[in-house]
């Protein structure tokens, strides 16, 4: 068994695209049309295009808004990317204007940073010794 797909809810699809790929690096896989403004839209990274998917998931339904809400107030990141060199992604993002709510940390053999995804969420960024 392994994880196929996984979803973050986004408040905009559109704008989530954009900043997963154009500022995150990674690929859209999947753009398909569900009626209305919704689209079965999904990304994954470049170095696993045929890994596990990121669907982009509209935040329509009504238990979207509180749970994302507490979430964020709460700190909590609503998914975790791994990468190789928290502290260098940190810089790279920053500079692309992207918001850290926590800047590198290392706590033991883990090392990780959370930023704002500009569509409701806070994201995790880890990488382990």
């Amino acid at each position: 068994m392994r994880i196929h797909l996984s979803s973050v809810f986004v408040d905009d699809q559109e704008k989530a695209l954009r900043f997963y790929t154009d500022v995150l690096g990674f690929v859209k896989k999947h753009d398909v049309p569900l009626g209305g403004a919704d689209r079965w839209l999904t990304v994954v990274s470049p170095e696993a295009p045929d890994g596990t998917e990121l669907l982009l998931e509209p935040s329509g339904h009504r238990a979207v808004g509180p749970y994302k809400t507490a979430l964020v107030e709460d700190g909590i990141p609503a998914t975790s990317f791994a990468v190789d060199d928290v502290p260098a992604e940190f810089e790279r993002l920053r500079a692309l204007g992207v918001r850290f709510t926590q800047e590198p940390t290392e706590m033991g053999p883990v090392t990780t940073a959370v930023l704002d995804d500009t569509c409701g969420n806070l994201i995790q960024l880890v990488h382990s010794k």
